[in-house]
């Protein structure tokens, strides 16, 4: 069906990206426009940018109605997209411009077709080696063909672009004229795939002809890790390129996406698109423009990528799709993994949600028959599942200031002594938590923020983690003004660096953070020599639990296993549950098998016993019951509101009086509780108060939300966050 078309001065509603909650009238521009055409449209003084929502209301003085500036040389916006924003919008409670903003991340989406320079790597050696030098080559080998520009690869290796021209006239580097946007290569769904095992085969299988009855639906593919489970999806890809048909995977960490590519690569021939905070201006926009022609066939990217504008979109893929980095915490506020189910059953694709240790939410919808459910049981090729056993602390020799009990140290000696790997795992970043004043007390906390500031000696900085503000390491006590007497207390990641230095004097360490490495290709880079055998003991924090393939690691120590059991999170067991399995499944992937030691306090918790004893379905019954029990997600709806100010005593002023005007809540059965302090109250200088929102599961909550909110006008520096379905309570 063709899209409506609007002549030249016919009354046009835009959609702008900037802040105002409706659509705006203009006048269709010279040549006319069509329904979802992206426009350039003036407002005020400035030319913004816009998409066609649907004929003008005409409901003011229409000789004032202006004209849009042009059409911009892109795909116009489908409708289903068109859809999916307005439902989304209304199921997240943001306003449509934001939702908009998130369709159009891309620069010059209006530019006309032009030729560029363009970089990639040369056949020659340059005639004599520097270090800007060698980083320039490095990028360019890191980035496996892709190509930059002058200023985006001068840049990512840290050197002037005279470095780059230098070894351009030496052919170590090619430069070339190139069009803007050109199409993906080709991926062929007709090479031959991975030898599967028996469940493998059998789940592909199953995926296979649930595509091929067409239309929506979701299925769960949950597998125990190192099951096969991407070798499964990606059958499930196959089929729908086979069809002519778009598929997009969504990973939850930018540095999962090297070896994943690798594989794809390996699949079908040639490198998808990729869509995520580590890919340059230039691809960025030619990614967007691609998949809206319909020339990137798939699409591998972070959680942003589900608002780029497929034209024919057959499948989405979410793995590890119970990883908490799937909601966005700020800006928008959405779940990535609800709002792919929400897109896909507009525009009739198939959802593959692949996890090792789903969510309660997609465990319980899958019992309940919502989505189909596939389980792999066994490990792909010869490696087969780790044994894993906990460490009772309590029975350890351990000196105060030591981390790493004596079992755990021999067991990680033995590795070593049979060239194997060691991993110690340790989900806190930096050196350490706290920094004391032994003279008075003081504990160091982020002038900010109401939290604790974190040594990172690697920086030899103090770090606050909720506003990232940063400050050298004090000599003397800021309260007291004693010198010599701050004191580091408990362990992060780079104080178990050194506790393990200690421990092998002879073996190479390796620690992996986030917030150690300048770029998520440096990042990436790490990774891969690690798995190539670069490092004897790697050192992590929950980065490393996230899909990582390490062939040589035999061993998993994880180092405080009740961390994440403390607190009043809803979700804490689950996320502990899912985050033990998880690591441990970083052990035995190749022929040697593998072994998982968890140091425990309570080794006779519920949660700690189902994580040995591997009672996965029991662990999901009893929290499904207790959930169910108490009326909370997924057995019943919440929502977060978070208030915030400068101004204390305004932000609970505003608090208690929606608490006392909560009636169109009421009308609808749903409770209010609050409002309290945030438990880190102050971010960023602006005081916090959060109000808890409770109603029973059939409840339409977003419409009550919408109208109890809207009885207060917000003034000044306060603000407003409404969070559905929260998924964190600080």
């Amino acid at each position: 069906m063709a899209a409506e078309f609007y002549p030249e001065g016919a009354l046009i509603a835009v959609l702008t990206t900037q802040p105002l909650d409706r659509t705006l009238d203009y006048r269709a521009p010279e040549g006319g426009c069509s329904l979802g055409a992206y426009v350039e449209v003036p407002l005020g003084p400035r030319k913004v940018l816009g998409v066609v929502w649907g004929p003008g209301s005409g409901d003011f003085d229409i000789s004032k109605v202006r004209p849009a500036f042009r059409v911009l040389e892109a795909a116009p916006m489908r409708d289903e997209l068109r859809t999916f924003l307005e439902k989304a919008a209304d199921y997240t409670l943001t306003p449509r411009p934001a939702m908009l903003r998130l369709c159009t991340r891309a620069p010059g989406l209006g530019d006309p077709p032009s030729m560029r320079k363009i970089y990639r790597l040369g056949e020659a050696e340059p005639e004599r080696m520097t270090d800007a030098r060698a980083r320039v080559l490095e990028v360019l080998r890191d980035i496996g063909g892709l190509s930059l520009t002058l200023g985006e690869l001068a840049e990512a290796a840290g050197v002037t672009p005279s470095v780059v021209k230098g070894l351009v006239k030496q052919g170590a580097v090619r430069e070339e004229e190139s069009p803007r946007d050109t199409a993906f290569p080709h991926l062929d769904p007709g090479l031959a795939g991975k030898a599967l095992a028996h469940d493998q085969a059998a789940g592909a299988d199953r995926l296979r002809a649930g595509l091929r009855a067409g239309g929506y639906g979701t299925t769960l593919l949950r597998g125990v890790t190192g099951s096969g489970k991407t070798e499964v999806y990606l059958e499930a890809v196959a089929e729908y390129l086979a069809q002519g048909r778009q598929a997009l995977v969504l990973l939850p960490e930018i540095a999962l996406t090297a070896e994943f590519l690798t594989r794809v690569e390996a699949r079908f021939g040639a490198r998808p698109a990729e869509w995520h905070s580590g890919v340059t201006m230039t691809e960025r926009r030619r990614v967007w423009r691609m998949v809206g022609e319909g020339r990137a066939q798939l699409v591998v990217g972070a959680r942003s990528a589900l608002f780029l504008p497929y034209q024919r979109l057959g499948l989405i893929v979410v793995d590890e799709e119970h990883d908490t980095s799937y909601k966005q915490e700020d800006g928008v506020l959405y779940n990535a993994r609800d709002m792919a189910v929400l897109r896909a059953s507009i525009c009739g694709a198939r959802v593959v949600l692949a996890s090792a240790t789903p969510s309660l939410e997609s465990w319980a919808n899958a019992e309940a028959g919502k989505y189909d459910r596939i389980d792999l049981t066994s490990r792909f090729g010869a490696s087969v599942m780790p044994t894993m056993r906990a460490i009772d602390m309590r029975a350890e020799d351990l000196p105060a200031s030591r981390w790493v009990s004596p079992t755990l140290r021999r067991e990680v000696m033995a590795r070593l002594e049979r060239g194997e790997q060691a991993m110690l795992f340790l989900n806190r970043r930096g050196y350490a938590p706290v920094t004391i004043c032994r003279a008075c007390g003081h504990q160091i906390g982020c002038d900010h923020c109401d939290a604790r500031m974190v040594e990172h000696r690697f920086l030899k900085r103090l770090v606050c983690h909720q506003c990232s503000e940063t400050k050298p390491l004090p000599e003397a006590c800021p309260a007291c003004e004693v010198e010599g007497k701050l004191a580091a207390v408990g362990p992060g990641v780079e104080r178990l660096g050194e506790e393990a230095a200690e421990l092998f004097p002879d073996a190479r360490i390796a620690v992996l953070s986030s917030d150690m490495y300048t770029s998520a290709r440096a990042l990436k880079s790490e990774i891969e020599s690690i798995a190539q055998g670069a490092a004897d003991i790697i050192i992590g924090t929950q980065l490393v639990a996230k899909g990582h393939n390490f062939p040589l690691l035999t061993l998993v120590g994880v180092i405080d296993a009740d961390l994440g059991l403390q607190g009043s999170d809803l979700r804490a067991a689950e996320r502990t549950f899912q985050l033990m399995r998880q690591v441990a499944g970083r052990a035995g992937r190749a022929e040697t098998s593998g072994e998982a030691l968890l140091q425990s306090y309570q080794p006779e918790h519920p949660v700690i016993r189902a994580i040995l004893g591997g009672e996965e379905e029991a662990f999901w019954r009893a929290e499904a019951a207790e959930r169910r029990q108490a009326g909370v997600p997924p057995y019943g709806r919440m929502a977060g509101v978070i208030l915030s100010s400068t101004d204390v005593q305004e932000v609970f002023d505003l608090g208690n009086a929606m608490a006392r005007q909560d009636a169109p809540l009421r009308r609808v059965g749903a409770q209010v509780f609050g409002p309290a302090p945030a438990p880190i109250a102050r971010v960023r200088g602006r005081h916090r108060v959060r109000l808890l929102v409770k109603a029973d599961k059939g409840v339409a909550l977003q419409p009550a939300l919408a109208e109890w909110a809207g009885q207060f006008r917000l003034r000044g520096q306060l603000r407003m966050a409404i969070d559905i379905d929260p998924q964190s309570f600080y």
